[in-house]
């Protein structure tokens, strides 16, 4: 019998369950491209329950314990005796999601010797350190695709969040109970007309692009494999070599590329200084992408209009990060994965994940990112800086 840890992020405040928006949620079987969505035999929640908490459990437990599998759920994942590293050395499967990760160090791999599958419920698993993850035999899968189109959604409401000045207005109306309309107008500006790029034109960045289509905008992309010349053509695309051209070509700049030793740092002073006074950064991807303090500075010199971002270093960061306070922000948790739309699709790719390693069975090829020790890949986007 199986080990299985899960680490899931806090339960409401108010308590669980929470009190429901709506009864249902649209049922959604394949994504774009011709993927399927989870298939799993069966599940044992309701799609539109909150599923990533501690409580929500994923909706595993029945099945893992019905089969005779221990199931351990704790949000306590850091410090010297967390729950997470007391519970590590004979757990044989960690999940973990993006949101709240459990990030799976060398150190971490080391002292579970009977670790060999990591799972991230949602999509992103540079949280499990993946040289560590081959040598130690592992496999490392992920739900792909399962909040993608979530994470485009929420990518296009920062955007008009911040070129509408949408924060400081309902601070007027709400917490300053005014109606300073010439306050709130005095940076607000339509999204129409201008240039509007992505970094990395994945299964994220493509979404991204063609919800940004009808406001009638100049569309700009930047990835080291160009998309077809077809989709370029039917969304009016400008391709750019590397990041530099993009970023000093646009207005607007959303990024969804991946997290690694190019991309780590690339908006420091000198990329952001490209870009032209007044831009705007929306980075739903990961945090380190950018420069911490050169956005806070870029917002205060106002080089930057606006940053809106829903990923931070560390997660959760600490009350006193500057993204907190800095000005023009329209900063989230790093919810935009997490809807409730998309908790039931990737708490039921998790359980298809599960059946197929407790069964003996492949596991589909999109979700695997390191099998059994050796590189696997999603057909995420592969941008890396060139040039």
């Amino acid at each position: 019998m199986a080990k299985i840890l899960a680490v899931l992020y806090p339960d409401p405040v108010g308590g669980y369950p929470p009190d429901y928006a709506r009864d249902e949620i649209p049922t959604i079987t394949g994504y774009p491209g011709g993927q399927t969505a989870p298939t799993p035999q069966a599940i044992d929640f309701a799609p539109g329950h909150l599923l990533g908490c501690v409580s929500g459990e994923l909706g595993l437990r029945r099945f893992l314990e019905d089969r005779g599998h221990t199931f351990v759920v704790t949000s306590d994942k850091e410090g010297a005796d967390s729950t997470l590293d007391r519970e590590l050395p004979d757990t044989d499967v960690v999940i973990s999601q993006p949101f709240w990760p459990a990030y799976l160090t060398p150190e971490r791999i080391a002292a579970a010797p009977r670790l060999r599958l990591a799972i991230t419920a949602g999509i992103g698993s540079d949280h499990v350190d993946l040289p560590s993850a081959i040598s130690h035999g592992m496999t490392v899968a992920e739900v792909t695709f399962s909040n993608s189109i979530s994470v485009s959604e929420h990518a296009v409401m920062q955007i008009l969040t911040l070129v509408h000045n949408y924060m400081p207005a309902h601070e007027w109306v709400t917490t300053k109970k005014g109606w300073n309309i010439a306050d709130s107008v005095s940076r607000a500006y339509d999204l129409e007309g201008m240039d509007v790029g992505v970094l990395g034109s994945g299964r994220i960045g493509q979404a991204v692009l063609r919800r940004l289509k009808p406001f009638d905008v100049t569309l700009h992309y930047c990835d080291v494999h160009r998309l077809s010349k077809e989709v370029e053509e039917e969304l009016e695309l400008t391709w750019h070599p590397d990041a530099r051209s993009l970023a000093s070509s646009v207005d607007v700049l959303s990024i969804h590329t991946p997290l690694h030793p190019q991309t780590k740092n690339l908006f420091d002073d000198e990329l952001i200084g490209a870009m032209k006074r007044g831009s705007y950064i929306v980075n739903t991807a990961r945090a380190l992408i950018v420069n911490r303090d050169a956005v806070v500075q870029a917002l205060n010199s106002g080089q930057l209009a606006g940053y809106a971002g829903d990923v931070w270093y560390p997660q959760p960061p600490p009350p006193d990060h500057p993204w907190r306070t800095m000005p023009y922000e329209a900063m989230t948790p790093h919810v935009s994965g997490s809807t409730l739309s998309a908790q039931a699709r990737y708490a039921a790719g998790t359980r298809e994940i599960l059946e197929c390693w407790l069964d003996g069975h492949p596991i589909r090829p999109e979700y695997l990112i390191v099998e059994g020790g050796g590189l696997a890949g999603t057909g995420a986007s592969s941008y890396t800086v060139a040039g």
